[in-house]
């Protein structure tokens, strides 16, 4: 695929910039400001963003090959094998990480309905929110899917404090407001450009 223009790489730091000072916590005895997470969901955190932006860049690929894209029968299938695959990869990480709490999570899942509920319905909304945005792909590429992840961390963050009418913190709403405009900027920058750069052609 076509790599992002410079322009459109020198907005990423302004959308990480924002993500990470949304995740802010200010010390209320001394004043000073540490980021606020936990060690283990950042790392994982990290290896699902670094193999989502893999898993996009690869189903691009595969998308533009003619002969790989007609015996998949379509995106959509073809996102389908891809949790297949991804769901017995990730088997043995769960069981090696939380193996021990597997048999409590199948006696509380016997019993809860809540449970029940939620896990169904939710596994079924993130099928069909990745399934989006693996045909997304076609008209994009990986790098704009990767940004659009990340700028989704702040939009749900916003989105669940309206829900739950919690107050955001001031840092909270500036990274929130500093990510999302940095995704907007990065969507519309090279056509800001565009006429600049055309201008300089006619005029040479």
């Amino acid at each position: 695929g076509k790599p992002p223009s410079n322009p459109k790489v020198a907005c990423l730091p302004i959308i990480v910039g924002g993500v990470a000072f949304a995740s802010l916590k200010k010390n209320a005895e001394t004043g000073g400001y540490a980021l606020k997470f936990d060690q283990t969901a950042l790392v994982f955190g990290m290896l699902a963003n670094s193999f989502a932006a893999f898993k996009g860049s690869e189903s691009k690929k595969l998308m533009g090959d003619k002969g790989i894209a007609e015996r998949f029968g379509g995106v959509g299938n073809q996102f389908a094998v891809t949790q297949i695959l991804a769901f017995l990869m990730c088997l043995p990480v769960m069981f090696l990480t939380e193996g021990s709490k597997f048999s409590e999570f199948v006696e509380i899942l016997k019993t809860s309905s809540d449970l029940q509920f939620n896990l169904v319905l939710s596994g079924l909304a993130f099928y069909i929110y990745n399934e989006l945005a693996t045909l997304t792909l076609k008209v994009t590429g990986p790098v704009t899917a990767s940004v659009a992840n990340t700028a989704k961390r702040v939009i749900v963050m916003v989105y669940m404090a309206a829900v739950t009418g919690k107050v955001l913190t001031d840092e909270q709403k500036i990274g929130a407001g500093v990510a999302i405009g940095g995704v907007l900027l990065y969507s519309l920058i090279d056509d800001l450009l565009k006429p600049k750069t055309d201008d300089k052609k006619k005029t040479a």
